[in-house]
């Protein structure tokens, strides 16, 4: 049986919620208002949580925004059911990384078909985690790490930081120069022996690939290749993964109108959440803020080329 909460301030329309939620099966959770919702999504951990978005205490998109930033609740799905109807409140809505937006007055089979969507996915994606982290557990035979002499490793080591300090200056001053890191050189260093591995990745970054995916392309075994890249470059294979989905994303945000959903799909995420946690932990802001403040001078530029 699936708990659900629902985060409604008006006692008659939660009251419907909790009800009709009932009479189909599932076991629902009420909430008078965001700080208490929060609050009881970290205590009961719903399967999904139902959410107005105009509440007193916290609104509704303070609560998304609370739940995203705690582990323990970051997957939950979230569902805004909302009298708010403009396409801004819609657009922040799904960028903050609600799973589903639907506008009141809305049907009985309305919100039970977005509840099913979501809970199935949510689901499936679970079954794939559980089948992927069985993957990493199994023994696999390791590789000896290459021996590398105390002078060459530390010449390594400064090539990367000069590439890394390189990258984030120019992901941080120019949307320009976040459009010429689109070339493989510039986003990863050039060491040995990751150039396979980084190959793989530029290949493969689009897809949702994860740190087996990359082991596997090079025969290594998981726990090997997150020790070679860490002693190699300071950082996880995860963060190459997500650094190179980050320029790519950036680049599509100022030549494209593509909608953040479809962006993050591109770029291989599963969720939309999980990709604009990433980029505001890059960028220190959304996706749709940062488009909105780059492309001017973007779209300038590009009309002076021409």
């Amino acid at each position: 049986m699936a708990k659900i909460l629902v985060i409604e301030s008006e006692i008659e329309s939660r009251n419907i919620f909790l009800k009709c939620l009932k009479e189909k099966g599932f076991d629902p959770i009420g909430a008078e208002n965001g700080l208490v919702g929060v609050q009881w999504a970290q205590q009961h951990l719903p399967d999904l949580i139902i959410s107005e978005i105009m509440m007193p205490e916290l609104d509704g998109y303070r609560v998304l925004a609370a739940l995203r930033q705690k582990p323990i609740t970051a997957t939950i799905p979230l569902i805004f059911v909302t009298n708010k109807a403009t396409r801004f409140d819609i657009r922040k809505g799904m960028d903050l990384g609600a799973d589903d937006y639907l506008i009141k007055p809305c049907t009985v089979e309305e919100l039970l078909g977005a509840i099913i969507a979501r809970l199935e996915k949510q689901t499936f994606f679970k079954q794939c985690y559980a089948a992927e982290l069985q993957q990493v557990l199994k023994p696999t035979k390791v590789n000896k790490l290459p021996r590398v002499n105390a002078a060459g490793l530390k010449s390594q080591v400064n090539l990367f930081q000069e590439s890394a300090e390189s990258i984030q200056q120019n992901l941080e001053t120019s949307p320009h120069g976040v459009m010429k890191l689109a070339a493989k050189k510039s986003v990863f260093p050039s060491v040995d022996p990751l150039n396979d591995i980084f190959d793989f990745i530029e290949a493969h970054y689009h897809q949702p690939i994860s740190l087996r995916d990359v082991a596997q392309s090079v025969g290594y075994s998981a726990a090997y290749l997150t020790d070679l890249v860490r002693r190699k470059t300071g950082q996880t294979v995860h963060r190459w993964i997500t650094r190179r989905r980050m320029v790519a994303a950036c680049s599509l945000l100022l030549e494209t109108d593509q909608s953040i959903d479809c962006i993050a799909s591109s770029v291989g995420y599963c969720y939309t959440w999980c990709f604009f946690r990433h980029f505001r932990s890059s960028f220190g802001t959304t996706p749709g803020d940062w488009r909105s403040a780059n492309r001017g001078s973007v779209g300038k530029t590009c009309g002076d080329i021409a």
